[in-house]
């Protein structure tokens, strides 16, 4: 709730300045986050999917959905149906908690920490970006982890271009590289 109030009262009026937006409607703001953790190999180890869903769980504040394969790949010894992922989408206020525990808390963890590289961007204002480990977040008890999981961060963003976009997550506090 902390990042939301520094959103209205600071970030909105420097963002309407800064691009000579005409309409409080069209200042960018983010709409949702989605998290997401692939495992090829969950489709033939169930206990991996579970342990997965416990974990984004967590981490998310929001139960986790299993994501299943729409083909059947006979390669990578995949059938239609089978798990293949955990994913969470999260809005309003579970939003705006997660990406402050995000910016202040986890990503300071991550070890030899310099900074978001900003080609994540989409063309739209979206932001992606790719953790190699589930365990910076502090929810998540390294007793009990067998496996370090890696996963897919999405920030989407009403802005209309990248800059626009990279604007609004600069002053919200994202990291990123110099």
């Amino acid at each position: 709730m902390r990042l939301k109030k520094i959103y209205t009262e600071k970030i909105a009026p420097e963002l309407k300045k800064i691009f000579n937006y005409k309409s409080p409607m069209e200042i960018p703001k983010v709409v949702k986050v989605a998290l997401n953790i692939g495992l090829g190999e969950g489709s033939q180890n169930n206990k991996l999917i579970q342990e997965a869903v416990e974990e984004l769980t967590a981490i998310a504040g929001q139960r986790a959905v299993i994501t299943r394969a729409k083909k059947s790949i006979a390669s990578f010894k995949l059938r239609e149906g089978q798990p293949i992922g955990v994913k969470v989408t999260l809005r309003r206020e579970r939003m705006w908690a997660f990406l402050d525990k995000l910016f202040n808390i986890a990503l300071p963890r991550v070890r030899d920490f310099r900074g978001i590289p900003d080609r994540g961007f989409d063309g739209r204002g979206n932001f992606t970006l790719g953790i190699r480990e589930h365990t910076i977040f502090p929810e998540i008890d390294l007793d009990k982890v067998d496996r370090v999981k890696g996963m897919n961060i999405t920030i989407v963003t009403s802005a209309k271009t990248d800059k626009e976009g990279k604007e609004l997550l600069k002053m919200l506090g994202l990291p990123f590289k110099k």
